[in-house]
Order: C-alpha cells, then structure tokens, then sequence
C-alpha cells in the first residue's frame, strides 16, 4: 500500500491531552448481598422446590460483576434445595456454536470453578409458541427442559432499535435464549418492526416457561452496578420499561455534540452487540435507531480478544487497521449479521497498514482544513469513557465543560514502531 501510504505520509496530527469525563456515580458497595437480600425480601425461594433443575442465563456481555451475579444466583438455588446449571443465552454469538458460546463465558469468567455449577451448552431449540405474525417461537432446550428458569440481565438502550423494552430481560428471552435459530426468526421482520416483535415473542415466551424470576442490574457512567432488581415472573413486563429510563439516566457520553474525528483503540461483542455503542459513537447501521454526536470520520483500530474475533459494528467505521482486518473471523461475524438481518453493521471499511494511517485518513477526509480547528476524540472502547483523549478544539466545543476535567498538557500522538498506537494499558 505504498501509494496510499505516500498519499497520507504528509497530514499532520492535532495534539490531544487526557481529560476526565464526569458521570453519575451512584453505585451498590456490595452487589453480592445487595442481590442477595432481595431475592429473600421477594420471596424467590418459595417457586424453588427441593430437587429441580433451575436453569440460569448467561448472556456474552462483559457487565460489571458479572460472575458476583452468577455465584450469588447459583448458592441462592443450591441453598433451596436444587440444582443450578448455567445456560449461554447469546443468540447467535460465539460464532453460533454450543462451543463458542460456552468459551464466550469462559472468557468473560463464567466456569464451573468460578460460579460453582455445571454449564450446559448446546444450539438446540424447542418451539414453545408462535406469534400473531405465526413466527415460530424458540427457547433453548436444555433451559425449556428445567423446572425453572431465571433470567439475569443488564438493562440498557440498545443499539439498533427503540421501544420500551430494549436490552434486558424480554431481549434474553425473544434472542438470548432463542439461540440462533431463535434469533433468526426474532429478527426475520428487520429492526424496524423489531420493539413490537421483541415483547410478542418474549411475551409468549413467559406465558409458556416456567420463569421463576428476572434478575436485572443497571449501570453507572464508570461501568458500576448502579442498582439491582429483582422481579417475580409477572412484574417483568410492567418493570422493566421503568427500569430502562432509569438506565437512561446514567449513560455516560461524550460531552460533544460534533466530532470531527472519532477513534475507538478496541470494539467487540462483550463491549456491545454491534462492537461499539452506536449511542456513543453517533453511528447506526439500522434506521430504528438514532442519537449521539455528529461524528464526521470514524475509525477502529483493533478487536477485543474476548470477541473472538467476532467483528461485528466493523460497517460503521470509514478506516480500520490492517491489524484489525487480520483479527476478524469472518465466520463467526456474518453469522451474526445475517442472523440480525442486519449487513451493514459488517461491511468492510477502508483497511490501512497501521494505526497510524487510521488517524491520518479520518483526519484527511473529516474536512477540517485548519488543525486548529479538528474535533479529535480518542477513547480505548465505548464502556471506558471516563478517561479519554481530546485535542484543543475539541476540548473548546466541549457542551457542558462543568463535566470535564483536563488532567495532562498537550502531546503529541503516540505510536510505537510498528506504527501502532502506545496510549491505552489494559485495565486490570
């Protein structure tokens, strides 16, 4: 690619400076006992006999304390006197394998040594239902098997459509749990008509299984469970729309209205379905979905090892790097597109030898002549965003700068020598 490479050799970079972002920072000190207690003040126990299999989902999103959840669920239902097992309930995730989806949870740090119960993982499906459109509808077999099923959650907008109920606790239901098989037939009628499909088919679903309860979190700007709930089967439908404004209310963002250039160092599917937030990023590869700033290029740079390579949200960049490209399992991202119905979110953008030509095209053809001028946002993905990187005239546009705080002067980009960008260590 030297002629490309000759072609952006000359466009020169802004300098950024680290800024703190500051959110809402309401959070529980211990999810444990939080989650705890309220299963005992619900009353959970009493739908828990001695002796049943009690299905559990596991979702492929990486949510703050995520096995805390699992292991607090797990001793609970062994405590009643029945047998716990943990069901990947991803969709098509993991490259639509019962393998896949099982090493998905490893990953994300759900084994059987770490939560203290068996995981039971396979693709197969039985149809407990149909729609009003006569869409079958599908739930894993293992979990429609068991004498109970608990459904655990994070609440939160999601990426590609808008109803009252979005990701949550019907969406484990209509998709998650569905398989892929499931989640083929959920989104067969497109994201346009998906928030009225989403609560048929997930409304069928809780009339047909025996659901002994939903367990949801919500989460602060920082990524901290901000609060937990736990609702009997038929508080479900009623709850959770509430419980996702609240969500709403302590999303973070970045305080732009307008970004000139955008670059994400890491996407993936346990940072968000489509890789990104796209009410983050400003980007949708649907239209039932709209929001965030006004970003004018867009690039990513790298996919997070726990996506295993799964790429989808690839589609909504302009450049991604050649280190990118060659981490993308081509397989496993279609798969999940094609099961969405959704091919834009996997089209495959510019791909340019390093990081550093990533910013360099962005910058050549966001057309901001002046350097001075450029709006130029760095951020490691879209869940960290309470440390992130801004030049000058970004920083100046900043709409509520009362939220923002400059914590370093102005430097220039770093890369190493292979060209890569040296700015983001990898959070414990």
């Amino acid at each position: 690619m030297s002629q490309i490479n000759e072609i952006l050799d000359n466009i020169k970079l802004p300098q950024i400076m680290k800024v703190k972002q500051i959110f809402d920072d309401t959070k529980l000190d211990d999810v444990s006992k939080a989650l705890n207690e309220k299963l005992i003040q619900k009353q959970i126990g009493k739908k828990i006999k001695d002796g049943m299999k009690i299905a559990i989902t596991g979702g492929s999103r990486g949510i703050s304390h995520y096995q805390d959840f699992v292991k607090t669920i797990v001793d609970y239902v062994k405590k009643c006197g029945a047998t716990p097992f943990i069901v990947p309930a991803m969709g098509s995730h993991g490259g639509g394998t019962s393998e896949g989806q099982e090493n998905m949870l490893k990953k994300l740090g759900i084994t059987k040594d770490t939560v203290g119960c068996d995981i039971i993982s396979c693709m197969d499906v039985v149809e407990v239902g149909r729609t009003s459109n006569d869409l079958p509808v599908y739930i894993d077999k293992n979990a429609a098997n068991a004498d109970g099923i608990i459904l655990l959650n994070r609440i939160k907008l999601h990426t590609s459509f808008r109803g009252r109920y979005e990701s949550g606790l019907i969406k484990m239901m209509a998709i998650g749990l569905a398989k892929r098989k499931g989640a083929d037939m959920t989104h067969s009628l497109r994201y346009e008509n998906m928030a009225q499909n989403l609560v048929e088919v997930g409304t069928i679903a809780l009339q047909n299984l025996n659901i002994i309860c939903g367990i949801a979190s919500i989460e602060n700007g920082y990524n901290e469970v901000a609060d937990v709930f736990v609702l009997k089967e038929d508080e479900i439908l009623e709850e959770e729309p509430k419980i996702l404004e609240k969500s709403k209310r302590l999303m973070s963002r970045i305080y732009l209205d307008d970004i000139d250039v955008l670059v994400v160092n890491e996407i993936g599917k346990n940072i968000s379905g489509t890789g990104v937030d796209t009410n983050i990023v400003g980007r949708f590869h649907t239209n039932a979905a709209s929001g965030g700033p006004n970003t004018i290029k867009l690039g990513f740079l790298d996919i997070s090892e726990k996506s295993g390579g799964n790429g989808n949200g690839m589609g909504l960049a302009d450049f991604v790097s050649k280190k990118f490209y060659n981490k993308v399992d081509f397989d496993a991202t279609y798969i999940n597109a094609i099961t969405s119905t959704e091919p834009n979110s996997v089209k495959l953008p510019l791909v340019l030898d390093n990081d550093k030509y990533v910013f360099k095209g962005c910058v050549k053809l966001c057309g901001v002549r002046n350097l001075d001028d450029l709006k130029l946002v760095v951020i490691n993905n879209t869940k960290e965003l309470d440390e992130i990187y801004m030049s000058k005239a970004a920083l100046e546009n900043v709409v509520d700068k009362n939220k923002v705080e400059v914590t370093s002067e102005l430097f220039d980009i770093p890369f190493d020598k292979d060209g890569n960008l040296d700015l983001f260590k990898k959070r414990a």
